[in-house]
């Protein structure tokens, strides 16, 4: 990173012409991401699942007589289904796929199951995430200098991948759950930057984390509710790393990206160190092949 600190908004460089997808991105660090990318010329597709959610939220980003434009389109990680219309719509209709930033997540839920039968956390962080960029993964490996960002937490550094009871009720915990599907997000994130790098190509991938930010997807924790006031920082504060990750020049692929203060939880983005279990290529690769086998897609080598 340069020397300029720190790195904020006024430092995105110019998005014209770039298209760009964000999941999750009628709300939370989502909605700031697609906002600030708007606001600097991208064509920003705001992947939502409620779509009067994700309605309200794009009128309130044009509100602002953003330079480029926003499209909402519908999509469900929870339902593979979806996530295979959603790719086909925006194949269909686009040539190019810049940034794609893998934002969506729900924590900590009772035990719930997607569509296909996953547990839902790690269904929905990460299987659905993992689908939806093999499906794109043609056109942004056509699209120069392409990235895909995928937005991790620093509660990873708990998770541990139990292979054996992915979607069990009977083991679940809710929160070591959550931080499963955290470390499967870096392990992903890391690993199809190596398969990127190994074939000489785009697009790079970034794993990001918001530190604590104040967001929704914490409606089912009281106890983060109940720290927001006194520790989280704002939402667009919390959005820094990933637009960051999406759009400096400095960024060459495989970096993790957090805030730089209060034990990494606030502040203005920096290069961190994701946990040691992260950076294990085999449990990686282990785990790619098993999202290949549970989610029908290959990933072209």
């Amino acid at each position: 990173m340069s020397k300029k600190i720190p790195w904020t908004t006024e430092d995105i460089p110019d998005q014209g012409g770039k298209s760009v997808i964000v999941t999750g991105a009628n709300s939370g660090i989502g909605f700031e991401t697609a906002r600030f990318l708007a606001l600097h010329g991208a064509t920003v597709i705001m992947a939502c699942r409620n779509l009067e959610k994700g309605q309200a939220a794009a009128d309130q980003i044009r509100s602002q007589n953003p330079r480029g434009q926003v499209i909402l389109q519908r999509l469900d990680l929870a339902d593979l289904a979806s996530v295979g219309q959603f790719a086909e719509n925006y194949l269909a209709e686009f040539d190019r796929l810049d940034i794609l930033i893998n934002n969506a997540g729900v924590m900590v839920p009772p035990y719930q199951r997607t569509a296909d039968g996953f547990e839902l956390q790690f269904g929905t962080n990460h299987l659905g995430h993992f689908k939806l960029t093999g499906l794109l993964i043609d056109m942004l490996q056509s699209t120069p200098d392409a990235r895909v960002v995928t937005v991790s937490s620093g509660l990873h550094i708990f998770g541990r991948i139990n292979f054996q009871v992915l979607n069990s009720q009977r083991s679940y915990q809710k929160m070591l759950a959550y931080c499963q599907s955290k470390l499967a997000n870096v392990l992903f994130g890391y690993e199809l930057q190596r398969r990127a790098a190994g074939s000489g190509g785009f697009p790079i991938s970034i794993v990001v984390h918001p530190g604590f930010a104040a967001t929704n997807v914490q409606r089912y924790n009281p106890l983060f509710r109940m720290l927001n006031p006194i520790l989280a920082q704002s939402q667009a504060m919390g959005a820094l790393p990933s637009l960051y990750a999406a759009t400096s020049p400095e960024i060459h692929g495989g970096e993790y990206i957090g805030p730089d203060r209060f034990f990494g939880q606030h502040g203005y983005p920096r290069l961190v160190r994701s946990s040691p279990r992260s950076y294990d290529q085999d449990l990686a690769r282990q785990l790619w092949e098993i999202s290949e086998e549970l989610t029908g897609i290959r990933f072209n080598k």
